[in-house]
């Protein structure tokens, strides 16, 4: 008969906050191999505290490459975060796709747009190498902010935060884009090729991509919208909107492109997840 495992307050509770905040069982028992707890006696602590059967600990952590965290997709009609109502109108399965109305207030995006204009640079993308580089399909100027920089900006990641639950620190720093008629991005994917020969470089900082969120901060007088060819859509560029796709496994139907402004300019700003903590928060 096997005696019952003491468990402290303080663990106990640092166990269910890590999980709260996103974090798989693996991750819990690797944070605690670290700390000096023993792996064996770790899986029943684990077990006990998350009423799960021990087996399935055994499981997750017998995989070579256990999978990282994932979004949760928003619903139709409405999410509420902090007393902010998000609508949601339109949704799509493949990929997992939503039009998001009113995740950002007017003055939200006017002070985006404000605090970006000073730092504008041509836009970059990110080679395979994972450094970032001039590419003839990108012709916006752009740049990022870094995670919490600015009051406005951690307001922002918190609500992106919660309506997806994932947590902040998966996030790659906020980027601002700003397209001028005739600026565009061609066809594209966000998530990392595992072909590519620096695959395992460019995903050691948080893991592959698993989700975008592109909010729009202005309405263009004409163009501008983001098209997604796989499945025949277009989502229209309209201020304090966003339009989230998440890709996980590389899903090929999340090809998009930022089509042409033909009049008036376009402000976006761009948030992508990963399926683990970022730890490179202001790209260069």
């Amino acid at each position: 008969m096997h005696s019952r495992i003491t468990i402290s307050p303080e663990l106990r509770e640092w166990i269910l906050a890590t999980t709260r905040a996103g974090h798989g069982v693996p991750d819990v028992l690797r944070l605690m191999k670290e700390n000096g707890y023993d792996p064996r006696q770790s899986r029943s602590i684990v077990a006990e505290v998350l009423k799960l059967p021990l087996a399935a600990l055994h499981a997750s952590t017998d995989k070579a490459a256990p999978q990282g965290l994932r979004t949760k997709h928003p619903e139709a009609p409405e999410a509420s975060i902090d007393g902010h109502a998000i609508q949601v109108s339109l949704s799509v399965e493949a990929p997992a796709l939503r039009v998001l109305e009113g995740i950002l207030t007017a003055q939200e995006c006017a002070g985006l747009i404000a605090l970006a204009q000073p730092r504008l640079q041509r836009a970059l993308t990110v080679d395979s190498e994972g450094r970032q580089q001039v590419d003839h399909r990108r012709t916006s100027e752009g740049m990022f902010f870094a995670l919490n920089e600015l009051p406005l900006v951690a307001r922002i990641e918190q609500r992106l935060a919660s309506l997806l639950g994932v947590p902040m620190n998966h996030g790659e720093g906020l980027q601002i884009l700003h397209y001028l008629p005739g600026q565009a991005y061609e066809p594209h994917y966000d998530w990392f090729d595992p072909e590519q020969p620096g695959y395992g470089q460019i995903t050691a900082i948080g893991g592959q991509r698993i989700a975008s969120v592109v909010m729009y901060l202005n309405t263009p007088e004409q163009g501008g919208g983001t098209a997604f060819p796989e499945i025949g859509l277009t989502v229209t560029a309209r201020r304090g909107s966003a339009v989230y796709f998440a890709y996980e496994g590389g899903d090929r139907t999340s090809l998009h492109a930022g089509l042409p402004v033909t009049r008036g300019e376009k402000w976006i700003a761009t948030k992508w997840l990963r399926e683990r903590p970022y730890r490179n928060q202001r790209p260069r």
